[in-house]
């Protein structure tokens, strides 16, 4: 059977906007992580999977990231055939950030915290 991405919404820590297509079997969540002017780094979660149902994923992953404000729009896909993948970190420099680098971290999904609540009929 085709899996079919899904598209969710983030905002970031400047009130860019970014689209995410992601698998909804495999995506937990991604983050964004912004160097501040400072030298300090600031996280924030950009985008968490509402689906609770979780499936095993398939041999291949897809997740595409995009943002007009930012001037990005990325895709990776990795072959990873015996799901041993738990996180891929992206790091970019988008044209409207300038020389500031812009990192997305993409967790796969559940967490074991997660997987119990799910186990447990919750």
């Amino acid at each position: 059977m085709a899996r079919h991405n899904r598209i969710g919404r983030g905002t970031d820590q400047q009130g860019a906007d970014y689209m995410i297509s992601y698998q909804p079997d495999w995506l937990q969540q991604v983050k964004v992580t912004r160097t501040l002017e400072n030298g300090r780094q600031s996280t924030k979660t950009l985008f968490r999977n509402p689906e609770s149902k979780w499936r095993v994923p398939g041999p291949r992953v897809r997740t595409r990231i995009t943002s007009r404000q930012e001037g990005l729009d990325f895709e990776i896909g990795v072959s990873d055939p015996h799901r041993v993948i738990k996180r891929i970190v992206v790091e970019t420099t988008g044209s409207a950030a300038g020389d500031s680098c812009i990192q997305f971290t993409i967790d796969d999904g559940p967490s074991p915290k997660r997987m119990r609540k799910g186990a447990s009929g919750g």
